[in-house]
């Protein structure tokens, strides 16, 4: 069970990416540009702003890369970049006043990923693989509270996007012209 920025649940079911999830997932790419992310996230924050955010919040390339060779599933990995990265945004959202120039611009993402999350529901739930059942269970954990790091409300966002463009481009068939 996933809860997207808010609250909205959300289950994956299918390996292959469903047209309308193919359409969210552009229109968060095109949310995304690197001058938007640059704008609200860098030059809108103090200089060295940081999120506090568990360590399983941060997903890279590399951990989705590592996860491939462990032969975890597409359906599996958008799972869990669904969950992790609409809970990056969220942390960014919370600790911002409605006043800050950048609330608009997360709250926009924010409902991106809920539109998403409903997208998702229209799915039967099936068991994702252990390791990421294990780690979405570690986000919600009590625990895993303590576990925290200091994160770059860019460097979230970026990860986010270069994710995206890893488990959806070729499903989504999107072309980089």
């Amino acid at each position: 069970l996933v809860f997207g920025c808010a609250g909205v649940l959300a289950v994956l079911g299918l390996d292959a990416a469903a047209p309308g999830e193919c359409e969210l997932t552009r229109l968060l790419q095109d949310k995304l540009q690197y001058e938007m992310r640059l704008q609200y996230m860098k030059h809108y924050f103090p200089i060295d702003y940081t999120v506090r955010v568990q360590y399983e919040e941060v997903l890279r390339p590399s951990n989705i890369t590592r996860l491939r060779n462990e032969t975890v599933s597409e359906a599996a990995l958008r799972y869990l970049w669904f969950h992790v990265s609409s809970q990056a945004v969220l942390r960014i959202h919370e600790v911002l006043p409605e006043k800050h120039p950048s609330w608009k611009y997360t709250q926009e993402l924010c409902q991106l990923f809920d539109a998403l999350g409903k997208e998702y529901s229209q799915y039967r739930q099936t068991d994702v693989e252990v390791v990421v059942a294990d780690l979405v269970k570690l986000l919600h954990s009590a625990g895993a509270e303590g576990r925290r790091k200091a994160v770059r409300p860019k460097a979230l966002l970026d990860n986010c996007l270069k994710v995206l463009r890893m488990l959806y481009g070729a499903a989504c068939e999107w072309g980089w012209g």
